[in-house]
């Protein structure tokens, strides 16, 4: 099978005269079809519209406002078992689509992130500090091992976003992306890719990323809050045995007794392993009841 009959590629746009038409014509230069692209305008007030139709493309106008409501919009136009998802500033060379294609069929892989492992000096330094920080937030929070969870390229199984609740706004639809696949026991995988300088003016800024990170947490409660709640509870392991070592110091090397100090020590080192525990099996429950809801969700649509 081809992916021409596997793969249809999203473009959202806001204001993308100046990259657009480049876009479209690397992805033809590629072989990608015409029928294949979807461009969803969220409402430009540029030549965007104009130049993306005059190329032949189906251009859809979102519903809602953000990247997410795009995202939303695109999925009752995507008729092919897989979606691949553009900035359309021109930033993500269409050279890799085939090669995020290929992985995510021969892994099995639910979502696979175009990774930008080069041209990282085109990335702005307070966005790749920003980026850098709110993916290892992720990874703590949905024990993922992700290097670029923030992408605006990547490919995702359209049956593994069918049932995604759409509760995040704007750019972070990605992390949302990213956290049902996770938590609903989907696999992610990572391509290298190259990152090249935008064209047009950038959208993306701190007051977005300081978004990003309150949605994350917002996710974690919402996937597994007893998970999060637990979690939270473990972070008391750490003045529990920073407390529980300078006791043990004053008594052994200097003879003083701090009874008081040691029950408070002990009493947080206990609740910390306790709820470390809690946590630890709320995941394995939640993945298992995921797993079942799966089975007869796919059970029902066969």
């Amino acid at each position: 099978m081809g992916s021409e009959s596997e793969l249809t590629i999203v473009i959202p746009v806001l204001n993308e005269e100046e990259a657009i038409g480049k876009v479209l014509d690397e992805l033809f230069k590629e072989g990608f079809r015409r029928e294949q692209i979807v461009v969803v305008d969220g409402g430009s007030t540029d030549r965007t519209v104009d130049i993306a139709k005059s190329m032949g493309v189906k251009v859809v106008l979102q519903e809602g406002r953000g990247k997410a409501d795009a995202i939303k919009t695109a999925l009752k136009f995507v008729n092919t078992p897989y979606m691949l998802v553009m900035d359309g500033d021109y930033t993500y060379p269409a050279k890799y689509i085939r090669n995020l294609l290929e992985l995510a069929k021969r892994c099995d892989l639910d979502e696979v992130i175009a990774a930008r492992r080069y041209g990282r000096e085109n990335i702005p330094i307070v966005n790749r500090f920003g980026n850098w920080v709110l993916t290892q937030m992720f990874n703590l929070l949905f024990g993922t091992k992700l290097s670029d969870v923030l992408s605006g390229m990547y490919l995702v199984k359209k049956e593994s976003v069918e049932d995604l609740l759409f509760t995040t706004k704007g750019f972070s639809i990605e992390s949302e992306i990213a956290a049902h696949i996770a938590a609903t026991t989907g696999k992610i995988g990572e391509y290298p890719i190259e990152y090249r300088r935008r064209i047009g003016r950038k959208k993306l800024r701190v007051v977005h990323g300081i978004r990003i990170a309150l949605d994350m947490v917002r996710l974690a409660w919402q996937y597994n809050p007893v998970f999060f709640i637990a979690s939270i509870g473990a972070l008391l392991l750490i003045p529990g045995i920073a407390l529980g070592i300078w006791v043990a110091y004053h008594y052994l090397f200097l003879g003083i007794k701090y009874y008081v100090k040691g029950l408070i020590a002990l009493f947080l080192t206990l609740i910390g392993l306790q709820s470390l525990f809690i946590a630890i099996l709320a995941l394995y429950l939640k993945r298992m009841e995921f797993r079942i809801v799966k089975k007869l969700s796919s059970v029902c649509r066969s």
